[in-house]
């Protein structure tokens, strides 16, 4: 495997690690950092992208009532409806979105709904790209214009 194909592995392994999580917090409140001290302390970082896990999952704690306030404005029911995978997932590429301007937009939905897909219900992913599509025009105004 190539360096480039190497990365991008350890990048998305970095993300279902960041939905497990925030996942997680959902189930047992557990503090997000706490779980993050957590995996890393169980060596769960150490083939994944650490510091793209760390600073998206910093920004996910620290903006997670404004993505759950965002995402409850473009779903078409009340936050707590949503499937809970579906719901760490879009938190996930939410928190991608506001701190990874590096990692272009589309690549975000792309990662996000493939997670959707694997580990999610049956349309969820259907539903988590919907979100993140009218997400992105807010959070990504300039590159979702393009």
């Amino acid at each position: 495997m190539s360096d480039k194909g190497k990365s991008r592995a350890r990048r998305n392994r970095a993300r279902r690690l960041l939905m497990q999580a925030l996942y997680q917090v959902q189930l047992n409140q557990q503090p997000l950092a706490a779980l993050g001290r957590q995996m890393r302390d169980d060596g769960l970082l150490e083939d994944v992208d650490s510091e793209f896990f760390e600073q998206v999952l910093a920004e996910a704690e620290r903006s997670r009532e404004d993505f759950d306030a965002l995402t409850e404005r473009f779903a078409d029911r009340p936050l707590d409806q949503i499937d809970p995978v579906e719901r760490a997932v879009l938190q996930s590429a939410l928190a991608e979105f506001r701190c990874r301007p590096d990692v272009p937009f589309r690549v975000v939905i792309s990662e996000a709904v493939t997670l959707a897909k694997r580990f999610g219900g049956t349309e969820g992913h259907r539903y988590v790209n919907a979100i993140l599509d009218r997400a992105a025009v807010e959070l990504r105004p300039v590159e979702a214009a393009r």
